[in-house]
């Protein structure tokens, strides 16, 4: 399995970005898909989770309301809408993939893409 993350940059505070993760190799549809995130000197802390099967993506409560996950199956691809971004949403944010699972702490999981880098200016 093949995790291709991006979508970052620099974005002022109250902007959007949208952060994708494409998946290779193995049958997308029986992958439950994660983001984490990591900012400079701290954990990598949980952000998303998205069901294999689909469903109601879970949150962290920090970006609960204003982070949305979703997955496109046709495209082997999952999103992270990110709106209404604050300076303390800075960091290289990574998607991960678990076979028929989709927990909420890193150890859960597979397979790593590389990260990309959201940096937000106040």
């Amino acid at each position: 399995v093949q995790l291709q993350a991006s979508g970052g940059g620099l974005v002022q505070a109250g902007g959007s970005l949208r952060l994708s993760c494409e998946f290779s190799g193995r049958t997308f549809s029986m992958y439950g898909v994660g983001w984490f995130r990591q900012a400079p000197g701290k954990e990598r802390e949980f952000v998303a989770a998205i069901h294999w099967g689909g469903g109601t993506p879970y949150y962290a409560d920090s970006v609960k309301g204003r982070f949305t996950a979703s997955r496109d199956n046709a495209k082997n691809t999952v999103y992270l809408q990110m709106n209404s971004l604050k300076p303390e949403d800075t960091a290289i944010y990574y998607c991960a993939a678990a076979k028929l699972r989709d927990p909420q702490t890193s150890s859960g999981y597979d397979y790593w893409g590389q990260g990309t880098l959201v940096t937000v200016s106040s």
